[in-house]
């Protein structure tokens, strides 16, 4: 090319960087392999091919050598003394000869090579590019704007820093209607360069997002003076968060509630109505029990917490409070149950059937903890009797690696 050819094409390379937000060093590099391939295959497989592209002195030659010898065994790759004089009046046997590629050759390849392959290369570095710049997002709140909702799937289509992120349906709120122009929250979940379309992957149904609104809507949480838990949630309908706090002059639930609502208020507005029980954390499972089983009012509770065995908390509650402790759907139990990691056996204050309520409670761990200790022992005995080695145990049943290596562990101290 002449300086005139070499200075548009550095210019439109310089464009395509900007308008694409691509490294104009990547993709020159990205070009180099491109036209590489499309002059390997325009010249019959030669190998040392030559691509120099210097923005700076605007110098952009296309080469590729072969060597110069006595009798052509391959056509691409050899040439003979009087074919190579004609390229170099230095050239001699045994050694490569540079034949450069015409300029309007080069245009011809450019652009072959563009419609072949630049443009996916350009994809692919513009991907790069934007993968690099949204993973410094990941893990936190995003506000974009809804460019277009799909009427056949209902994924929409965001923008976000002149990028396009799809918030699939799935990662929506049952109760989200989305209209183009609206300006929403979500939450950057990770990165990934595999997948098609927008690599940042986000939702507004992750348990994080209501950790990171809490943080965007109460100081004394960004601020550190207030913890974040534990979160469980059936984004939509209910979610349960626990916190906690070193600061004796500081009232955790309160303050994530704010005066007269308002900080969980605007929560609860951004989550389309979404339901927050917020709790106070306790190291002490039973005091975590009966807070993650709030509003309903516990009676009494017994707890099985013992190593290897189904964490499982017996309560009791009056009469009145047993729809309640369940809640709609069971709810309210289930997400107890999530937050704290005990499985729950709820039962009314009074017993069933007239039975006194802590007999029956206490009956019912005995019966639970009888239980496990036998499963335990089963599982022992079962290692025990075969020749087959803890991995292929672990394979051919439901025993948990740790379990495996407790009880060898058991075993050879006995």
């Amino acid at each position: 090319m002449n300086i005139k050819e070499s200075r548009e094409f550095f210019e439109a390379l310089e464009f395509i960087s900007n308008e694409k937000g691509i490294n104009s060093e990547v993709l020159a590099e990205k070009l180099k392999s491109a036209i590489t391939l499309a002059v390997r295959k325009q010249y019959h497989g030669v190998d040392n091919i030559n691509v120099v592209m210097d923005s700076e002195k605007c110098k952009f030659n296309v080469s590729f050598s072969k060597l110069v010898v006595d009798e052509v065994h391959d056509p691409s790759n050899e040439i003979l003394l009087e074919a190579a004089l004609a390229y170099s009046k230095r050239a001699r046997v045994g050694e490569l000869v540079e034949i450069k590629v015409d300029s309007k050759h080069i245009g011809r390849i450019a652009a072959q090579a563009a419609k072949q392959q630049i443009m996916q290369i350009i994809r692919d570095a513009e991907k790069e590019s934007l993968t690099e710049k949204m993973g410094d997002k990941v893990g936190d709140i995003i506000t974009a704007t809804v460019e277009r909702v799909d009427p056949i799937s209902q994924n929409a289509i965001l923008k976000l820093d002149n990028n396009e992120i799809v918030l699939f349906r799935g990662k929506q709120l049952p109760n989200d209607d989305f209209q183009p122009g609206d300006i929403i929250k979500v939450y950057a979940v990770y990165v990934s360069s595999e997948s098609k379309g927008s690599p940042l992957k986000i939702s507004r149904t992750h348990p994080n997002f209501i950790k990171k609104l809490f943080e965007l809507e109460v100081p004394e949480i960004s601020e550190g003076k207030i913890e974040i838990k534990k979160v469980a949630r059936e984004a939509g309908v209910r979610t349960k968060i626990a916190v906690s706090t070193n600061d004796p002059n500081l009232e955790p639930v309160g303050c994530c509630i704010g005066n007269k609502g308002i900080r969980v208020g605007a929560i609860v507005s951004e989550l389309g109505g979404e339901k927050i029980d917020i709790i106070n954390y306790s190291d002490d499972p039973k005091k975590f029990v009966v807070e993650a089983l709030s509003p309903a009012r516990v009676s009494d509770i017994e707890i099985l917490d013992e190593p290897n065995m189904e964490k499982v908390a017996f309560v009791s509650v009056p009469e009145t409070q047993i729809s309640l402790a369940i809640g709609n759907r069971g709810l309210n139990a289930k997400l107890a149950a999530m937050i704290t990691g005990f499985k729950i056996d709820i039962s009314p204050e009074s017993g069933f059937y007239g039975e006194d309520s802590n007999n029956t409670l206490k009956e019912k761990l005995m019966a639970r903890l009888k239980q496990q200790t036998q499963k335990q022992k089963e599982k022992a005995a079962k290692l025990k009797q075969t020749e087959k080695s803890p991995e292929e145990l672990i394979e051919e049943s439901d025993i948990h690696a740790l379990e495996v290596e407790l009880m060898l562990d058991e075993m050879e101290n006995k």
